[in-house]
C-alpha cells in the first residue's frame, strides 16, 4: 500500500534560518521582536545551546530518521516560509523567509512538493514568490497553490509515484 507523508506548517524562517549555513538578514518588523536571532536566544534559554552553521538535516532532528524508516512514496509539506532574499517586505508585521542558500534543509528531508497556498506566500512580494518558486524548482521540489499566474497557481503538482499507487487511481 502506498504511503504519503503530509506535514503542515513547515516554518524555516526567523530563528531557523539564522542557525543554518547561510542565513538572510535577521531584521524583523514584529511588534515584540526586531531580530530573528532573538528567537534562537529564547530557544537556547529553554533548551540549551543550538549550533550555528548547522547542517541541512539539523532542523528535522529525530523526525528525519522516523520519516526515513516509514519510507513514504511522496513527501508533501505546507511551506509556511518564503525562500528569498527579496527586500520587498509586505506591510503585515510578521514576515517569514529563509535564504535560498538554505533550501538544502528541504532537500535533506527529500521533500517532493511544497504547498504554498498560505498566508506567508507573499510576505516578500511578487519578487519573493518568484525567487521561492525558482529555488524550489531548482532543487527538484514541485510546488502547488501559488505561481506566476492564476493558471500556474491553480495547477496541480504532479509527482512521480510507484506503479502500485498509480494503479489504485486508474
Amino acid at each position: 500500500m502506498p504511503k504519503l507523508f503530509l506535514c503542515g506548517d513547515v516554518m524555516t524562517g526567523r530563528g531557523i534560518d539564522q542557525i543554518l549555513a547561510a542565513p538572510c538578514d535577521p531584521a524583523l518588523e514584529e511588534p515584540w521582536v526586531k531580530d530573528a536571532r532573538d528567537y534562537v536566544a529564547l530557544a537556547e534559554r529553554a533548551h540549551g545551546p543550538i549550533p550555528r552553521g548547522a547542517g541541512a538535516a539539523y532542523v528535522w532532528g529525530e523526525a528525519l530518521a522516523a520519516l526515513d524508516a516509514e519510507r513514504p512514496d511522496a513527501r508533501i509539506v505546507n511551506l509556511e516560509t518564503a525562500v528569498t532574499t527579496s527586500p520587498e517586505r509586505a506591510a503585515k508585521g510578521i514576515n517569514y523567509r529563509m535564504s535560498p542558500a538554505n533550501a538544502a534543509c528541504l532537500a535533506a528531508a527529500r521533500i517532493d512538493c511544497c504547498v504554498l497556498a498560505n498566508n506567508h506566500v507573499l510576505d516578500w512580494g511578487a519578487p519573493g514568490l518568484e525567487e521561492t518558486l525558482d529555488t524550489l524548482h531548482g532543487a527538484g521540489i514541485r510546488t502547488a497553490g501559488a505561481g506566476r499566474s492564476a493558471v500556474e497557481a491553480a495547477a496541480p503538482a504532479i509527482l512521480d509515484a510507484p506503479e502500485v499507487f498509480l494503479s489504485r487511481w486508474q
